[in-house]
């Protein structure tokens, strides 16, 4: 019995400690990225500065949004690719608006609802077809891009000077810390609200429950089908606000920005912890997650470092982060 005990003991003890190390690794992956960065003294004096990390945190607000969104189908098991192209279309919907002097406000509305439209479409698809999600979101892919450069009309529109919507991710008193823009304060309190839903909502453990295993999550009576459509169409609400927050960066709506986004997103939510297998992952890891991929490519450009080399960096911190994912996987069945 006592060999029973301590047996019992270990394992919920070895538990913790994964645990742990699974909710701590994302800061120590930051720690580690500021360390290397603080060891190159010609750009030290200037990366760590409270103007410098203005910018990296403005940097880090469009993938941390679209991050909250690809956590919650990441962790349900899927995939969207589609990001990038529907924060182009939404941002180039949002110009239009604002150009044909619509109501500000009701222009965030449309931005935001457009990119809740198109999630619900990929949920509709995904969820009643049954198709994979990497083929569908794929193609969605090439259809809202192709749509944004039918809207633009091939080019880029320009937000009137004096909208407000420009004011979201103006970077005010640039030579200090504060204040910070509006944008980043609105993803630190999406970060926090999105986190209790993650973690104390039944919405949330039926996330969870259909990353982990779709089988049994419809024998426990969860509807996969209606769960996957509010997925897919919650996390568009944080593509179009994504969209939102680059026409405010750039005032001015672009179709052929945010190339390449969705694997920025990916890589963020992959870093901060979460198994592209599904099942794993937090809305705070994907937030730091998001950081390091802001600060590492600030600090590689800071340093003068080429583009090219930044992006072999970061390909690297992903397959590293999918390599320890994968050991994390591995370790779990054998216990």
């Amino acid at each position: 019995m006592s060999v029973v005990r301590n047996g019992t003991a270990g394992s919920e003890t070895t538990a913790r400690a994964r645990r742990f190390l699974n909710a701590a690794g994302p800061f120590l992956g930051l720690l580690l990225v500021l360390l290397l960065l603080s060891l190159n003294s010609e750009s030290r004096e200037f990366i760590f500065t409270g103007a410098n990390f203005k910018i990296v945190l403005i940097q880090t607000v469009i993938v941390g949004i679209g991050a909250l969104g690809m956590t919650l189908i990441i962790v349900s098991g899927g995939i969207d690719l589609s990001v990038g192209s529907v924060v182009a279309f939404t941002s180039v919907l949002g110009a239009r608006l604002l150009v044909a002097d619509v109501n500000p406000a009701l222009a965030v509305a449309g931005v935001i609802l457009a990119g809740g439209a198109i999630g619900l479409i990929n949920g509709a698809v995904i969820a009643g077809l049954r198709m994979m999600p990497f083929i569908v979101t794929l193609g969605m892919m090439g259809i809202i891009r192709g749509a944004a450069k039918w809207l633009s009309n091939k080019q880029t529109v320009s937000a009137p000077e004096n909208s407000p919507v420009n004011a979201i991710m103006a970077r005010l008193n640039p030579t200090e810390f504060l204040p910070l823009p509006a944008g980043v304060w609105i993803a630190v309190g999406l970060g926090i609200v999105m986190a209790f839903m993650m973690n104390r909502t039944v919405f949330g453990r039926h996330i969870f429950a259909i990353g982990s295993n779709e089988a049994t999550a419809r024998l426990c009576g969860i509807r996969v089908p209606l769960t996957k459509l509010w997925i897919y169409g919650l996390a568009g609400l944080f593509f179009g606000l994504s969209g939102l927050m680059q026409l405010s960066r750039l005032t001015q709506g672009d179709p052929s920005v945010a190339i390449g986004l969705e694997l920025d997103i990916i890589a963020a939510v992959v870093i901060g912890g979460a198994s592209l297998s599904g099942g794993t992952g937090s809305i705070l890891g994907a937030m730091i997650g998001a950081l390091i991929m802001a600060i590492l490519r600030n600090g590689t450009n800071q340093m003068g470092w080429e583009t090219y080399v930044q992006e072999i960096i970061i390909g690297g911190v992903i397959v590293l982060a999918v390599g320890l994912d994968k050991l994390r996987q591995s370790r779990s069945a054998r216990v």
